[in-house]
């Protein structure tokens, strides 16, 4: 029997692969139902990075008031 293709990634997907590779928690079933490709990956890690020292620096900021 042959497998089913994989679906192309949503936003949504993406981010969440990212986001659990941050995390260091990623099983292997929960990302080959989806293709991603390398530019979305690199694409969504920039803009979380860049997410995270935003708030970082926001909460810096509200705590040092």
């Amino acid at each position: 029997m042959r497998a089913a293709a994989p679906r192309r990634a949503g936003a949504l997907d993406v981010a969440k692969t990212v986001l659990s590779g941050l995390v260091g928690v990623r099983r292997k079933a929960s990302h080959e139902g989806v293709r991603l490709t390398p530019l979305q990956i690199i694409v969504a890690a920039v803009v979380l990075a860049a997410l995270f020292v935003f708030t970082l620096i926001t909460v810096v900021r509200i705590v040092a008031g």
